[in-house]
């Protein structure tokens, strides 16, 4: 039996965008959690374990989980960063870890598991689902193998992302006439 990907359809993805862009309401946790894991297919533990030291305020990357090369951000993804880093330096904590939370300004823990899987409750996504709709674009658009590596993945764990139906959108037009 395969498993089900739930993903998030392209106008809601937009508005999703532009609420952690532009709006000011969202959270600068929730902000961050949701661009990232949208556009960077950042998982939630990558987030949670995030370091101020893993940010190059130079060439703007990011070190994020086990991948093998930092991550560069995107004029968006940089100002929803550098928004959460402000949120953390108004905190005065010491705490080395970019989301920092009224529990643990006073130490050097992470964020603890549950306030990240509650994070983006207010636009009412999971984190897991935003990062299967990033993956499964990725996944569906280049060789599996190549974001599997890219992402610091094992190839077996990208294979579920492939569609099972093909996007006539995508195929050469020559390709489309023939298919019923």
């Amino acid at each position: 039996m395969r498993s089900v990907i739930t993903t998030v359809a392209v106008g809601q993805q937009r508005e999703l965008f532009r609420r952690w862009t532009t709006a000011t309401d969202a959270h600068p946790h929730e902000a961050l959690l949701g661009i990232l894991a949208l556009l960077h297919a950042a998982s939630s533990r990558e987030v949670r374990l995030l370091l101020v030291d893993d940010i190059d305020p130079a060439d703007r990357p990011v070190r994020l989980g086990k991948r093998p090369n930092p991550v560069p951000l995107d004029p968006a993804s940089w100002s929803v960063l550098q928004r959460c880093v402000a949120h953390r330096e108004n905190q005065h904590t010491d705490n080395p870890h970019v989301v920092v939370t009224r529990i643990t300004e006073t130490g050097r823990a992470p964020a603890s598991t549950a306030y990240i899987s509650h994070v983006l409750d207010p636009c009412g996504i999971p984190p897991r689902t935003l990062r299967c709709t990033r993956l499964s674009d990725l996944v569906n658009i280049l060789d599996p193998k190549l974001v599997a590596a890219a992402l610091g993945m094992e190839p077996e764990g990208v294979v579920i992302y492939l569609a099972d139906h093909v996007d006539r959108t995508r195929l050469p037009d020559t390709l489309t006439e023939k298919w019923p």
